[in-house]
């Protein structure tokens, strides 16, 4: 039986619920994906589309292509509860290189500036995510990133060399804890409100222990109650589809 999205019915596919090619997609269906690493967020949707044969699909939550793990990916009437579903909390698993930083602050730009981390401890780690990185807290958006300033997005005119002024936001952090600490790596399990960059989170942990710090890995784990352990791959997907 399919699962359900919260404040709607929606039939959602998934490695326990795999969809049939005979379904009505135009009805609205929810299909969870594990992005692979190197595609685009959009790369998805395109693929989706090709399977349901169908313009009107959509993400639920964009995903760097560095960066895997799930996305919550609509068709037909259930692209109505995109912003639902966007409102719900997201887990991710990531990894901070400490010691230097780059200008997207995650490894997709090259390395700007490095910094010793000799005197990093996973205590001093744990104190920083828990006094900077716990409840409430206002974040700067980094550059690269698709918000807009005056029209334009930023990383264009971060690739244009520009920096701009960032209002800050408020985003919640309801969990952060390290999985395991190996310096210069530390990886991060964070469980976060929507609008979170971890690549700021990554940025800043770095400036908060008196050094630097970029964001190596992203694994987006969780979206509600939806898990990328019951995720469909692109091959899943090709393989259902007979693509």
């Amino acid at each position: 039986m399919a699962r359900i999205i919260p404040l709607r019915s929606l039939p959602t596919f998934s490695i326990i619920n795999p969809p049939d090619n005979q379904f009505n997609f135009a009805k609205g269906a929810a299909f969870l994906i594990d992005k692979p690493k190197g595609w685009s967020s959009f790369d998805v949707v395109k693929r989706i589309r090709k399977c349901v044969d169908l313009r009107k699909v959509g993400h639920a939550g964009t995903l760097d292509p560095m960066a895997t793990g799930l996305m919550i990916v609509c068709c037909g009437k259930g692209t109505r509860t995109i912003n639902e579903i966007q409102d719900a909390s997201k887990a991710y698993e990531g990894t901070v290189t400490l010691g230097a930083s780059t200008e997207s602050y995650d490894a997709e730009t090259e390395i700007i500036e490095t910094a010793a981390f000799s005197h990093i401890t996973k205590q001093k780690v744990l104190a920083a995510l828990k006094e900077h990185f716990s409840g409430q807290i206002a974040q700067v958006p980094p550059m690269y990133s698709a918000i807009k300033k005056d029209g334009q997005r930023l990383y264009k005119l971060a690739r244009k060399g520009k920096e701009v002024e960032r209002e800050p936001r408020e985003v919640t952090i309801h969990a952060a804890r390290i999985i395991y600490f190996d310096p210069p790596k530390v990886k991060l399990y964070i469980k976060c409100s929507k609008g979170t960059y971890i690549r700021s989170i990554a940025n800043d942990l770095g400036k908060h222990l008196n050094s630097l710090g970029y964001l190596s890995t992203l694994r987006r784990t969780a979206i509600g109650d939806f898990s990328v352990k019951d995720a469909l791959t692109i091959d899943d997907l090709d393989l259902i589809f007979k693509l």
